[in-house]
Parts: structure tokens; C-alpha cells; sequence
């Protein structure tokens, strides 16, 4: 694939993560970044098995940055109350364990978090669809409301 042509195709996939992002409920911008971070494990396990240290390194940066940036940001420990303190000590861990698995090139650590990763993921997700079940219609409105600045920045707030 040309340059121009790899161009293009990464700018038509960030703009269609971008759209994802601003029509995303708070519920969907946290499983997007459950998503972000699976797929930065898993491309750093690829990278590992291929002795690829560059492209490691660069993916466990980017899970790390997820977890981190993201999902422990995104927890309002007070609000939370046991589940958020849990959830944070919970990703500060999976973020310890991505440092050693790099440090000691430990494929097995890798999948560790990759499973702990998915098993949120999966709760997180079905909370939404009970959520969606027992919720009322809402009213369709003409136009899509706009996304607030903080929920737009990645700042969803987990309520316990």
C-alpha cells in the first residue's frame, strides 16, 4: 500500500472513531475505551511474539494511556464510593502489570490483563443493556444534542 493510500485509510478510520466518540453515550465512550485498550494488548502481545520492541513498547504505551487517560480519569471516586475505589485500584494494578510485562517481556502478563480488560468490558456492557432495558422511550428530538465539552474529552464519570 502507497503512503497516500495508507494516509487516506488511517484519516477515513479517525474520522470515523471521531464521529463514534461524539455520538457515543457516557456508557459507550467507557466501552470504546475498553475496545482502545483490548486492541493496544493484543497488538503488543503480536509485537511481543515477533520481537518487534519498538512496536511493543508503542502499544503497551498506548493501553497504558487508556487506562490510565481514560478509564481511571474517567472514575468519580467520591460518587462511586466502594466500586470506583475498587475499579481504581483495579486499573492501577493492570497498569503495574503492563510496566513488569514489558520490563521482563512476559507474554503471560500481557493475556493476565487482556482477560481482566475483557471481563470489565463484558460488565460494563451488560450494565448498559440493563440500563437500556429498563429505561423510558426517549423523545426524539430533530437535532442531536451536543455532547457535553467533558463527556467529549473523555471525561465520563462513573455514578455508584
Amino acid at each position: 500500500m502507497s503512503s497516500a493510500a495508507r494516509n487516506a485509510v488511517n484519516a477515513y478510520a479517525s474520522i470515523g472513531m471521531e464521529t463514534g466518540v461524539v455520538s457515543a453515550n457516557p456508557h459507550k465512550l467507557v466501552v470504546m475505551l475498553f475496545d482502545g485498550a483490548l486492541a493496544a494488548v493484543r497488538l503488543a502481545q503480536q509485537h511481543m511474539l515477533a520481537g518487534s520492541l519498538e512496536g511493543k513498547s508503542q502499544a503497551l504505551s498506548k493501553a497504558i494511556l487508556i487506562i490510565e487517560g481514560g478509564l481511571r480519569a474517567s472514575l468519580d471516586r467520591r460518587a462511586g464510593g466502594e466500586i470506583a475505589l475498587s475499579l481504581d485500584a483495579l486499573y492501577n494494578y493492570m497498569r503495574n502489570r503492563l510496566l513488569k510485562a514489558s520490563l521482563d517481556n512476559d507474554a503471560s502478563i500481557l493475556e493476565e490483563v487482556r482477560r481482566l480488560l475483557d471481563e470489565l468490558r463484558s460488565a460494563w456492557e451488560a450494565i448498559g443493556e440493563n440500563v437500556l432495558a429498563t429505561a423510558p422511550p426517549a423523545t426524539p428530538s430533530p437535532l442531536p444534542a451536543p455532547l457535553p465539552r467533558a463527556a467529549a474529552a473523555g471525561a465520563v464519570r462513573i455514578q455508584g
